[in-house]
């Protein structure tokens, strides 16, 4: 999780910041179920 995290931020950088709290969010409730 945390190098897909950084990989996603560095390539898109900061316009992507919505969008990585959403991955981020998704990706710990999959990991949780």
């Amino acid at each position: 999780m945390a190098s897909k995290k950084g990989v996603s931020s560095t390539r898109n950088g900061r316009d992507s910041n919505p969008q990585y709290l959403g991955i981020k969010r998704f990706g710990g409730q999959e990991v949780n179920a």
